[in-house]
């Protein structure tokens, strides 16, 4: 039953993570449009746009944030590789706990104090300073999201790699199969 429990919830968490992502790579063509055309209008017509760059700004943020996770997921993450080939697995999945554990910590900092920027931002309708001052509020509240979703992400495979050290088995077979 507690193998069941711990299965639905990697699933579960494997399911949102994946939409998120893949909601995040529906901004680049959206990013790559704002940006060209911001280029267009400065270079060629004379006229740049006012609320070209903090778009631009706000789309990257949102792709680099929403896709955190994502990255995690599918092992994409840059790492240091020069211990972690040399040892033993048990050891590997050692240093993954310890890994994930401090990305948890580090993320639950990160949603805190997103929370806190978003709650200001919109008690006190923080703007970007620039030409177009565009509001603040929703740049934080998609960070406190994909933090919240990132460190979920994380406990998730902290709950695979302890129960792989623990028991010797996959908690979901099929993982190594299709890495998704």
């Amino acid at each position: 039953m507690f193998k069941k429990v711990l299965q639905l919830y990697c699933i579960f968490i494997d399911k949102i993570v994946i939409w998120l992502g893949k909601g995040a790579s529906v901004l680049v063509p959206l990013l790559a449009a704002v940006v060209f055309f911001g280029t267009v209008a400065r270079y060629i017509f004379n006229a740049p746009p006012i609320w070209t760059y903090d778009t631009s700004l706000f789309l990257f943020g949102y792709i680099a944030a929403l896709g955190g996770a994502y990255a995690q997921k599918r092992r994409a993450h840059i790492s240091v590789d020069i211990f972690y080939i040399r040892v033993s697995p048990k050891v590997k999945i050692i240093f993954d706990l310890i890994s994930y554990a401090l990305g948890i910590f580090f993320l639950i900092l990160v949603v805190y104090l997103s929370v806190t920027k978003f709650r200001e931002a919109l008690n006190l309708n923080y703007r970007r300073q620039s030409e177009w001052a565009p509001p603040m509020w929703h740049f934080w509240l998609m960070f406190s999201i994909s933090g919240v979703f990132f460190t979920l992400q994380l406990i998730r495979d902290e709950i695979m790699e302890l129960y792989t050290l623990i028991t010797g088995h996959d908690l979901i077979e099929s993982e190594n199969e299709n890495g998704n």
